[in-house]
């Protein structure tokens, strides 16, 4: 079993930045891949990004490639969500989730998710 909790959410004008934590318990952190996904008010849950289990790989949605940095600490159980260049529709509730083995992008397939943090951006 995983407990997953995200912090780190808030209000930031447009071209600014936050970083998102996402703390783990339960397993051992680094025996899972670890994703991001976000979902705004009347929209589907949508991929944000994702970190590979064992090499550390990453991934992203096109929308967020180049503004959005994925990272994890495996010694601190914990992820992180570096985003940068902030735009107003980067605007939702971001949520962690981790499965076992390969990064997918489909919300469906992972198992453990946080309870989400909100993050606004205004224009």
């Amino acid at each position: 079993q995983v407990h997953l909790v995200e912090s780190g959410g808030g209000l930031v004008q447009a071209g600014g930045s936050l970083r998102l934590s996402c703390a783990a318990s339960g397993r051992t952190f680094s025996t899972y891949t670890m994703a991001w996904f976000r979902q705004a008010p009347g929209k589907d849950r949508e991929f944000v990004g994702a970190i590979s289990r064992r090499t550390s790989n990453t991934y992203y949605a096109d929308s967020v490639k180049g503004r959005f940095t994925i990272s994890r600490d495996n010694a601190k159980n914990t992820g992180y969500l570096q985003m940068n260049s902030l735009k107003p529709e980067d605007t939702a509730v971001y949520y962690c989730a981790a499965k076992d083995y390969s990064v997918v992008r489909d919300a469906k397939e992972y198992n453990y998710w946080g309870q989400g943090t909100q993050v606004t951006v205004s224009s």
